[in-house]
């Protein structure tokens, strides 16, 4: 029997705790583990030992008491490192965005989001895709179509590229991406090797994050 995706919840609001906690009870594929009010007490729990497993996926909120859910990633990536991220949050703004997926999250959704668009990105990420709300996706398909320069697109991506990331970054599969541009996933996979390589990187989130950090993307 394949093993459940187990989940931490990092929230500081008990009531959407609730709401997360009872959608993930009815999966049967997902588990919710451990759940913390704050950043620091799930970070004193790796390192206290007493958390009883270590998570495939961190729900992680941004707004914090304390340490805010930016500032935890790097933590949670240095003591957790095969743990992947999703960012669980209200905040829809363009430097928290860049910032989540640039430190290396995995996800981004908004907690406006359905709790069957939730899961499905729980298991989008778990199986090495990245989950990204609509409006995120948009929002950052919109800037690098708008801010790139022509001349530089040119040089950096192509536009079937530029499509293939733009897939990938809602979430989709190298077969889903194949069925949607009508080519076959061989060349689904040969665009992505070839995104990867021109930005020298791992996954979709972070080929995002390497343009604007490398300038292509001018906030």
């Amino acid at each position: 029997m394949k093993r459940k995706i187990r989940v931490m919840l990092i929230e500081d609001h008990p009531e959407y705790r609730e709401i997360i906690s009872f959608a993930l009870g009815k999966e049967k594929d997902i588990e919710l583990g451990n759940q913390f009010g704050t950043a620091e007490e799930a970070l004193r729990s790796l390192q206290d030992r007493s958390l009883r497993l270590v998570p495939d996926i961190i729900l992680l909120d941004l707004n914090l008491p304390g340490m805010s859910g930016l500032e935890a990633i790097p933590y949670f990536q240095k003591s957790i490192p095969d743990s992947r991220i999703i960012v669980l949050t209200q905040s829809d703004t363009e430097a928290d965005v860049l910032h989540a997926i640039s430190q290396g999250a995995s996800g981004y959704l908004l907690k406006s989001a359905t709790l069957s668009q939730i899961t499905d990105g729980i298991r989008t990420v778990n199986g090495g895709g990245a989950s990204l709300d609509a409006k995120i996706a948009k929002f950052i398909l919109n800037t690098l179509q708008t801010k790139l320069p022509e001349t530089e697109m040119e040089k950096l991506l192509t536009d079937r590229e530029l499509e293939t990331l733009s897939l990938l970054a809602d979430g989709l599969l190298k077969k889903e991406i194949a069925d949607q541009l009508g080519i076959s996933i061989t060349t689904v996979a040969t665009h992505v090797g070839n995104i990867y390589e021109k930005l020298n990187v791992q996954n979709a989130p972070a080929a995002v994050a390497k343009a604007f950090r490398m300038g292509i993307f001018p906030g």
